[in-house]
């Protein structure tokens, strides 16, 4: 598996509530520091669940770089990089009590920074898929990327279904995710539009706490699952007994890694909606930002469990 661009560094900061108080200052919960963003919790979840994959993108020659190289040696990851000129991108996540999240992105990339073919030309001859984050720099391997035999998949975050910027991703993927954040009540004719206009074989519209919506080629109307509730789905699961829901920062990654996790080896969509579903959950146990990763045993077991008639 190739993971192109999204290495970035989240700052998280726990608040009561998403909201500014009373005066110029608030006390809160001692604020950490996060090796994060998209394409790192992809890259580190496939790769946390037995998946060969290889990392690529610009990083910093500065403090945050140091701990995304340091944190990527710890892991064991293929991480294939170049400096960042401006540095390597942050966010400022605002977490609730109910860990629900505000992320303030920086975005310092110049906008005209691109990946060099030399980097990863080799690498699209050697894997089989590639997950193309949606950042500037990704632009022209995405090019490449078509040309080439790889198939590929695309995270749209809180796409709007209008903003120019996304549409090259969105009608170039073979497998499409999408927030629901911001798709209103246009997000079954949105998901329609991406199936009818690009190459995708499947959409997937992330709705957090009240699941996904799924569209397959071919198919008019989204189906609907609903998140899992470890608790009450997987009870026998002993890893799962004590979960609770605090920080959902890197749950629609998780959601991601587990979906081409179990599809791209099996072609199962329900199966990889579960699995996804699962590895979305797992991601909310944690304060933090891609700070903990189901294992391939327990992804597998509770995939079984979770699938298997009632």
């Amino acid at each position: 598996m190739l993971v192109a661009g999204g290495v970035g560094v989240d700052t998280i900061v726990r608040v009561p509530e998403l909201t500014i108080g009373h005066g110029d200052s608030q006390a809160v919960q001692p604020i950490r520091d996060f090796v994060a963003h998209t394409g790192n919790g992809v890259a580190l979840g496939l790769h946390n669940l037995g998946v060969a994959t290889t990392l690529v993108d610009f990083v910093g020659e500065d403090e945050q770089g140091r701990m995304v190289l340091d944190h990527y040696h710890r892991w064991g990851l293929d991480f294939r990089h170049l400096p960042a000129p401006e540095g390597t991108p942050r966010s400022v996540n605002l977490v609730d009590d109910l860990g629900r999240r505000y992320s303030f992105y920086d975005g310092r990339h110049p906008e005209n920074l691109r990946l060099p073919g030399h980097l990863y030309r080799p690498l699209l001859q050697t894997h089989a898929h590639v997950h193309v984050s949606i950042t500037n720099v990704t632009r022209d391997l995405l090019t490449d990327a078509l040309d080439s035999s790889a198939t590929i998949s695309t995270d749209l975050h809180s796409w709007d279904g209008v903003s120019d910027h996304h549409r090259r991703w969105a009608y170039a993927a073979d497998i499409v995710f999408v927030s629901t954040e911001r798709l209103g009540g246009y997000r079954a004719p949105i998901m329609r539009d991406i199936l009818r206009r690009g190459r995708a074989q499947v959409v997937i519209a992330m709705a957090g706490s009240s699941g996904c919506f799924v569209l397959e080629h071919g198919h008019n109307n989204p189906t609907h699952y609903p998140a899992v509730v470890p608790r009450q789905d997987l009870k026998h699961i002993a890893d799962w007994i004590d979960w609770l829901a605090v920080d959902s920062n890197g749950a629609g990654d998780a959601f991601v890694s587990g979906f081409l996790w179990e599809y791209l080896y099996s072609g199962h969509l329900q199966r990889a909606v579960t699995a996804g579903r699962i590895c979305g959950a797992f991601a909310c146990r944690k304060a933090g930002t891609h700070s903990e990763f189901i294992s391939e045993d327990l992804l597998t077991a509770s995939t079984n469990a979770l699938a298997a008639p009632s």
